[in-house]
């Protein structure tokens, strides 16, 4: 495995980082559990969770399955950083918040820490992201309560997920004002070949600021993975964002063109896809979501994958990024 520093930080992380949506929803705690083992062993030490992960009604058993194979012992808590997220609505069946039970009031994030400490079996949280902006809570309020957390020991950094370019200006401007706030050390977001348009602000912000990019959805929900070599072969059929993509003959060719390309190169399409974001100017490591001990393995050849200049300006063709900012929209 490789490692890099979190943004400006001092922390080595992986250049892999494993998401854990799916534990809970997709993979019972006895194959999770043994996934992170693999992971861990592989070189592993940056995990991700969100404190609805579960969803539904199970809102929190991401974090419970992941507190549980803490409790196992074997240093497992000391050798991972922990990332968890807070925002969403705990309610479990989907009704609206009480009030003060979402978002980031300094109430609601001073419970959601506590939540997801005990639901973790851990006393820290490494970095702990606000998974939304919050349009009501003002970021003075915001640092005031994260200031609290961290002289309590409770956690330690703080990143941003979904953040335009100009919220993560804002947050770090105003952190600069105050004594002591390191401010956002990493911004979690959407990014990978087929959709580029972080690269026009947040990427540049998140660069100037000093933040760790950390890329989610790295294959757009399957559609980078091979998907269409996989609908013939019977294996899986296009779901959600990629089957949108698909019934698009535009969007179908673009997909025909990049599978072939990669066999042309005799390259899996999912773990080009990894490697690419790999190259990429300011990306610590994409987030990858494994269901299977299988996906995992795939995913961590990405990080000893070359990919050639010849096939970087190939893949540029056929996913061309927006440009920067503000010609890509200005003129």
């Amino acid at each position: 495995m490789k490692y890099t520093q979190l943004g400006r930080t001092g922390l080595k992380v992986s250049r892999l980082v494993l998401g854990t949506m799916n534990f809970g929803p997709q993979t019972d705690e006895a194959d999770s559990h043994a996934i992170m083992d693999a992971a861990l062993d592989a070189g592993i030490n940056f995990v991700d969770t969100a404190n609805v992960y579960g969803w539904g009604e199970n809102k929190g058993r991401t974090e419970r399955i992941i507190g549980n194979w803490f409790a196992k012992g074997g240093d497992r808590r000391e050798k991972v950083v922990l990332a968890t997220k807070v925002y969403g609505n705990m309610t479990g069946d989907g009704s609206p918040a009480w009030p003060n039970h979402d978002k980031l009031s300094a109430l609601n994030i001073r419970r959601a820490v506590d939540a997801s400490l005990k639901r973790l079996q851990t006393d820290h949280i490494d970095l702990y992201q606000f998974h939304h902006i919050d349009r009501d809570t003002p970021f003075d309020e915001i640092w005031q309560a994260i200031d609290v957390l961290v002289q309590q020991g409770k956690i330690l950094y703080v990143g941003s997920s979904n953040f335009p370019g100009y919220k993560i200006a804002q947050a770090n401007e105003i952190a600069a004002r105050r004594n002591g706030t390191i401010g956002l050390v990493s911004e979690q977001c959407l990014y990978n070949l087929f959709e580029r348009r972080a690269e026009m602000e947040v990427i540049p912000a998140a660069q100037d600021y000093g933040l760790g990019v950390i890329p989610w959805s790295p294959l757009h929900g399957g559609l980078l993975g091979g998907v269409l070599k996989k609908e013939v072969e019977g294996r899986r059929r296009a779901t959600g964002r990629a089957a949108d993509t698909l019934a698009d003959p535009a969007g179908r060719a673009r997909i025909q063109a990049y599978e072939d390309l990669l066999d042309k190169h005799g390259l899996e399409p999912g773990e080009a896809a990894l490697a690419w974001l790999l190259t990429r100017p300011g990306v610590t490591g994409p987030i990858v979501g494994p269901r299977t001990a299988a996906q995992l393995d795939s995913a961590l050849r990405a990080v000893d994958l070359d990919l050639p200049e010849d096939l970087l300006t190939d893949l540029d063709d056929i996913f061309p990024g927006p440009g920067p900012s503000p010609e890509a929209f200005a003129w």
